[in-house]
């Protein structure tokens, strides 16, 4: 079966939407898929504003016709709202085919929280965006209800995994190496930016450390505020699983993630984590198992910072991404009715 991923969030970006697309993509290809990612990789783009590292398609209808001529999907599947996908969705509904889509971003806040945009405004456009999907993709089932109050329907759970070969516990000698300053060693993992919330995490009054992966526009101006966190930079790959590793807690202050790979990523290195009890970490955090949640999050990293780091580990270790791809492939549908021989008669939703 041949299957377009189509997607405006892709490398060099680091964030959980092109880790998901990735791993989806590269579980799909072992599972026997022909798979064709259609990113702005290589293409002309520009800055999408607030966000520089996401670059957004110029005129991208053309080419999204090219693609999908010369491919023929048997089915599509639009990650993302921004030009490539809109372009996508709007070239199969006028060739009459049928696709899926996956609610990934809360960018109806993230704008309102730049710009006097009303909220209402931006779900007023997800509605119509999703609205021609035969179904939308989300990662847990407080996002759904909450995504259905607003109005999105057909919705349909897709689950997320961890690389746990790379994300892994580190021997403890190894592990008090990595992370400037006194312990305990409380660390934020992400993009520094004002929807992620960091300062609620910065301002905390906590003992030992406080250490920041990560960058984003708002990195200068609070490093400059608070001098006494140790402010790491972006991180990939090995870098990036052993410091996450070197930790004794992840604080994860974001009131707007969807979901939050990184709480995954934590928990296989055997690191627990501290949240808000609010849709994102209640789907992946249980109080006393791997991390806590609480209203006040300096009271959640207090007590993140005894649980059990193999318990984390165990855990995390729970979502697999070949068993999460297999949930995304059974979800897809026929692009067109010459696509329906490349369907098992059971994979059809």
């Amino acid at each position: 079966m041949k299957v377009a991923l189509v997607t405006d969030a892709w490398f060099p970006q680091v964030n959980g939407v092109v880790t998901t697309l990735n791993q989806t993509a590269t579980q799909l290809r072992h599972l026997g898929y022909e798979v064709r990612m259609v990113t702005s990789e290589g293409k002309v783009g520009i800055p999408c504003p607030t966000y520089p590292e996401i670059r957004l398609t110029l005129s991208p209808k053309r080419r999204i016709g090219r693609i999908f001529s010369a491919f023929l999907p048997d089915a599509v599947h639009i990650a993302t709202e921004g030009p490539l996908g809109l372009a996508a969705r709007n070239w199969c509904q006028q060739q009459g085919w049928i696709f899926t889509t996956s609610f990934h971003t809360r960018f109806p806040e993230y704008i309102a929280a730049r710009f006097p945009v009303p909220v209402s405004w931006g779900y007023a456009y997800m509605r119509w965006f999703h609205g021609a999907a035969d179904h939308v993709l989300v990662s847990n089932e407080a996002l759904a209800q909450e995504l259905r109050e607003r109005g999105l329907g057909r919705l349909c759970l897709w689950p997320r995994g961890v690389d746990g070969e790379l994300f892994r516990p580190l021997p403890e000698e190894e592990r008090l190496a990595h992370l400037p300053g006194p312990r305990p060693a409380f660390v934020y993992c992400g993009r520094v930016a004002v929807e992620k919330n960091v300062e609620a995490f910065l301002s905390l009054d906590l003992p030992g450390s406080k250490h920041v992966i990560g960058d984003g526009p708002l990195r200068a101006d609070l490093q400059r505020r608070y001098p006494e966190v140790h402010f790491l930079g972006l991180m990939r790959g090995e870098t990036l699983a052993r410091h996450l590793a070197s930790a004794d807690v992840m604080v994860f202050p974001s009131r707007t993630d969807t979901l939050g790979l990184v709480l995954y990523e934590a928990n296989a290195c055997g690191v627990p984590v501290a949240a808000y009890p609010v849709v994102g970490p209640q789907a992946v955090v249980e109080n006393g198992i791997n991390g806590y949640l609480d209203e006040d999050l300096g009271k959640a990293s207090l007590a993140a910072w005894s649980v059990s780091r193999d318990a984390c580990r165990t855990a995390a270790l729970v979502h697999d991404w070949r068993r999460c791809t297999e949930v995304f492939a059974s979800l897809l549908v026929p692009a067109r009715p010459d696509s329906l021989n490349a369907f098992p008669r059971q994979d059809v939703v």
